[in-house]
């Protein structure tokens, strides 16, 4: 293995990579585009009438929409996450900072001090599993407190780890390490992938040890193998380019956990509203996007960012309208059609199975 990282260097390699070089999936899709809502001709409603808000890690949230996990640990990310905190305040909905080890390896504390511009938002701290298992309960309750964050993320992330240059090898006491945090950290623990999704196996040993949230940062949008892909060199960039397209499709995902009555957050190359409404159907409470809030800073900054935040939230209100669903409830049991890719991985046994059609 390498020596170990410039961690603030990385992240700013994460942030080069994921707003402008080639870090999709190369033929993999989410497989939202297996799914489709039943159009309702008659819904009765008005724009007006629809109630977008739900709910997540303990907290009420105007829309059902986190700005997911992405940017941190580096000056430049500093200004780039108070602007998405600022737009996630003012319009209601969460959220999340990219990996916080520089707070542990380093104390960092760049581009992790959002709460002055967001004192009500859903903020979401995250840790690898790897360094949470090194870190003591009072160090991560500390990283937790002087960020601000209301629940902590420990992501699972070893398909990214075994290709980054810099990357763990040994993910040994992952299951051990999360159940102690659910049992002392004193914050709602939050179970996330990094683009390789969260099958229903591993969703069972979660809920066996009380893990109540699961973030299925699915396949399908930005592949964190890709990205670390594009940093290795040798036998680790060799390695990454075979598993480039490695994952669970993040709908997928959703559906895998269908009835363990887990609250999940629908990440994985999510890009839109009508999506979102998608996962939403299948079975989240939430879904969050990423890289193109970040590229629509890098492009027009705040503005851009409010102006993608604000036409996410309006598709979601239309496709609510557009399959009669008056709230996020209702549009959880909106009639849906999803084609074979997308049914053959759902649990048989699923209460999500029996509702769905071919």
């Amino acid at each position: 293995m390498s020596t170990k990282p410039n961690i603030s260097g990385r992240k700013a390699d994460h942030i080069d990579l994921c707003t402008n070089a080639d870090v999709g999936f190369r033929a993999k899709t989410n497989l939202f585009d297996a799914v489709d809502f039943i159009h309702n001709a008659l819904p009765d409603l008005a724009v007006s009438d629809i109630d977008t808000t739900a709910m997540f890690a303990g907290k009420h949230l105007k829309a059902p929409l986190i700005i997911a996990a992405m940017t941190g640990g580096v000056d430049r990310a500093a200004a780039i996450n108070r602007d998405l905190a600022t737009v996630a305040e003012d319009l209601g909905f969460g959220f999340a900072f990219g990996s916080q080890r520089p707070m542990l390896s380093a104390k960092s504390t760049a581009g992790y001090q959002v709460r002055d511009v967001a004192p009500s938002t859903l903020i979401l701290g995250n840790i690898g599993v790897v360094q949470a298992k090194q870190a003591s309960t009072t160090a991560l309750a500390e990283m937790v407190k002087i960020s601000g964050a209301d629940a902590l993320c420990v992501h699972l992330n070893p398909a990214m780890e075994v290709v980054q240059p810099e990357g763990d090898d040994d993910f040994r006491g992952g299951l051990d390490t999360i159940s102690r945090l659910v049992d002392t950290l004193g914050v709602p623990v939050i179970v996330k992938e990094t683009g390789c999704g969260i099958s229903r196996a591993v969703g069972e040993r979660l809920k066996a040890i009380g893990v109540e949230y699961i973030d299925t940062s699915g396949a399908g949008g930005t592949s964190w193998v890709a990205v670390e892909t594009q940093r290795a060199q040798g036998e680790r960039a060799g390695v990454g380019d075979t598993f480039w397209d490695w994952g669970i499709p993040t709908a997928a995902s959703v559906a895998q956990l269908s009835g363990l009555n887990f609250k999940i957050c629908a990440t994985g190359g999510m890009q839109d509203g009508l999506m979102i409404a998608k996962a939403v159907a299948l079975g989240a409470a939430v879904g969050g996007i990423a890289r193109p809030f970040l590229q629509a800073h890098a492009a027009s900054g705040i503005d851009g960012v409010y102006a993608l935040a604000e036409r996410v939230i309006a598709e979601v209100k239309v496709a609510a309208l557009l399959t009669g669903s008056k709230n996020m409830a209702a549009l959880g049991q909106a009639p849906l059609i999803v084609d074979t890719r997308l049914f053959r991985w759902l649990p048989k046994a699923s209460p999500l199975a029996a509702r769905l059609e071919q």
